[in-house]
């Protein structure tokens, strides 16, 4: 009811109170006046900057007005389980990535970090769900070692586990989501930004008897979180190549070279968007500038006998020819003049 009257004093200027559209509720439906009779389970209360809860939740179909395509909006929520304060961010992909960004945004609109962590099992942070040792994806443990903080995934299918973010994912779609209408993804994202701060941060919350979650907030557990870092976090991310023959590995369609001692061996690959580095054994053995296509080679990871003839430039035949003799320098001449190394390579 409470979600009701805010859409409609927001949207259709109603002039009621909470209280009078309450008793409207119950004097004339019945039937929703005794949903708030129900009760849920009340886990112990959270220490302040204890602990964050994280989901993902499916906010419904958008036609984007650029494409003209109907898309999927998920929305991206984390909570602070004493304030009860929410981060709510749509997106399209749920993707490492996207994964990634949204906890940056989130620990930004917070002003600080939580000390843990307790997101779903989504192969977007973790690899392998487990009671005592859940396995976290590179990227995601990057990051929390970046922040600071410890990563607890929720039980599978155990959502008692994470209540604090489950119970308001509904409130998030009828209050955020139904009936709205966005021109782009980076305004529907602000305005989430929006909501969360001004709506759901000022709503009434019942397991804070009443107060706002954003008030609550700043008077109790901003204090309590972690600063944030002074740098900022390198998004990257990981995968597997397999070093060929001919001393390249292939990464996102384009060819890197690795020391030759390394032929048949895979090896580990961190992504940035600026930077490839290759690791075997945990050890970093090779590392290229980016790039979106074609080859990246490094002529020392040939062994020597096999890339002496590309490495005799030019001016290294003219020092050896110098040694010979005059005829010697003029045939040298004449054939650099024709570029006939280059031919010849």
């Amino acid at each position: 009811m409470s979600t009701i009257h805010q859409r409609l004093r927001d949207e259709r200027g109603l002039a009621a109170s909470v209280a009078s559209f309450r008793r409207y509720v119950n004097a004339d439906v019945p039937e929703e006046a005794r949903r708030s009779q129900v009760t849920v389970w009340n886990p112990r209360p959270a220490e302040a900057g204890e602990q964050a809860q994280i989901d993902y939740g499916q906010l419904g179909r958008w036609l984007d007005p650029v494409t003209g395509k109907l898309r999927t909006v998920w929305a991206f929520v984390i909570v602070l389980a004493c304030s009860r304060h929410m981060f709510v961010r749509p997106v399209l992909r749920m993707d490492r990535r996207a994964w990634a960004e949204c906890h940056i945004a989130a620990f930004e609109f917070f002003g600080g970090v939580p000390a843990r962590l307790v997101p779903d099992n989504l192969k977007t942070g973790v690899d392998k769900p487990d009671l005592y040792d859940p396995k976290i994806n590179r990227s995601y443990a990057e990051m929390a070692a970046h922040y600071g903080c410890l990563i607890d995934p929720a039980r599978a299918l155990k959502p008692r586990d994470k209540p604090r973010v489950e119970r308001p994912m509904p409130y998030v779609r009828d209050s955020f989501w139904r009936g709205r209408e966005f021109a782009s993804l980076p305004q529907m994202q602000a305005e989430a930004a929006r909501w969360s701060l001004e709506v759901a941060g000022s709503r009434q919350c019942r397991p804070l008897e009443g107060a706002a979650p954003a008030a609550v907030f700043e008077a109790v557990e901003k204090a309590a979180l972690r600063p944030l870092p002074a740098g900022p976090f390198v998004l990257a991310t990981w995968a597997t190549a397999k070093i060929g023959p001919d001393i390249h590995a292939q990464v996102d369609k384009v060819l890197y070279s690795v020391p030759w001692p390394h032929i048949g061996k895979t090896a580990d690959v961190r992504i940035t968007g600026t930077m490839v580095q290759f690791f075997i054994g945990g050890d970093l053995v090779k590392a290229h500038p980016r790039k979106m296509r074609g080859k990246q080679t490094d002529f020392g990871d040939y062994p020597p006998e096999k890339i002496a003839f590309h490495m005799r430039t030019p001016a290294w035949c003219r020092r050896q020819d110098a040694g010979i003799g005059p005829a010697c320098e003029q045939v040298i001449g004449e054939l650099l003049a024709e570029n006939a190394l280059y031919r010849l390579a």
